[in-house]
């Protein structure tokens, strides 16, 4: 993952080195930390919670005796997706809270990814638009769903993980895909369609384009842009292209600073844009494209989202 911005210590290093017993136990432990740090952050859309809960993982690993570990991979799994669930649970009232849309922070999972060690798994579910769409469910609803439908857990492991039954399993997933599936985002453009449109679509922001920006959005287009209150952004989703237009043409005139570069990378296994200016990451946006226009548009301005993101000069010209 990347480093940086403020990223939780971690609190394997230095344990077990004069103790092979412990080391083997750490040794196990980071066998599985990419699949915990996977699961954390799809429950949570964030790089430093999703730490957090994996080193509180790591800490009740070690408190733990052997006497309570049947399956390593199942005990780890069990901690995290409860830690998570509860932290879901008391995030609650801060997301209702939040000023304008709350979208999960951005990572970028392309070739200057940094610090590789942990690496997500890349698939529909760790894009923008399908963590976005795993906001409609409740905490529990959205660990079911992730463990049997990301996670191909059966039910019985998924029943034993969130401390239900199997049947109560089964009646939350079929609510939870219901909610999903009715607003799943559809992914049919190529890689490299999807970056020639990234490219119009800053070209067009640049030059104030109108015309050139209308040609590349969907009619019935929905734009949400993050700025957490910290920064200018669009206060709610803007929804049909004429009105996203030009509304974003008129804040890019008057907020976007004069000396901006944009680069295109890979954001949460997808294409996407990561805005400079100074050399500091400005933006992040990202799309889903559909029948060959922008169905939807994800910008991240909140500078607390922004802070693990590569330098410019990660980036060779």
């Amino acid at each position: 993952m990347e480093e940086d911005g403020g990223a939780s210590r971690d609190v394997t290093e230095g344990v077990g080195q004069n103790d092979p017993g412990q080391r083997s136990r750490v040794d196990e432990f980071e066998h599985y930390r990419g699949l915990l740090f996977s699961i954390a952050y799809r429950m949570l859309g964030s790089v430093a919670d999703a730490e957090d809960m994996v080193q509180e993982t790591f800490l009740r690993w070690q408190q733990s005796s052997g006497d309570e570990i049947h399956s390593p991979r199942a005990f780890l799994v069990t901690i995290t997706s409860r830690l998570c669930i509860k932290h879901l649970q008391l995030a609650r009232v801060q997301r209702e809270q939040y000023v304008g849309p709350w979208l999960p922070e951005p990572v970028v999972t392309g070739p200057i990814a940094i610090n590789p060690p942990i690496r997500l798994e890349i698939d529909e579910s760790l894009s923008m638009g399908f963590l976005v769409l795993l906001e409609r469910l409740t905490p529990v609803e959205r660990a079911v769903f992730l463990l049997r439908e990301v996670f191909d857990y059966e039910y019985g492991e998924v029943a034993r993980i969130t401390s239900l039954n199997e049947a109560n399993c089964r009646q939350i997933l079929s609510r939870a895909r219901q909610r999903v599936h009715e607003g799943r985002p559809r992914f049919d453009a190529a890689p490299q369609q999807t970056e020639e449109l990234l490219k119009r679509f800053i070209d067009a922001a640049h030059s104030g384009d109108m015309e050139g920006l209308l040609a590349l959005l969907a009619d019935d287009i929905v734009a949400y842009t993050d700025g957490g209150g910290k920064v200018a952004a669009l206060p709610e989703p803007i929804y049909g292209a004429e009105n996203f237009a030009r509304q974003f043409l008129a804040a890019f005139k008057k907020f976007a600073p004069p000396n901006i570069v944009s680069r295109l990378t890979q954001i949460n296994g997808q294409p996407g844009v990561i805005g400079y200016s100074n050399g500091k990451v400005r933006n992040v946006l990202t799309v889903n494209i559909v029948n060959g226009k922008i169905q939807n548009l994800y910008i991240v301005r909140n500078p607390d989202k922004l802070g693990r993101l590569p330098s410019l000069t990660s980036f060779v010209c």
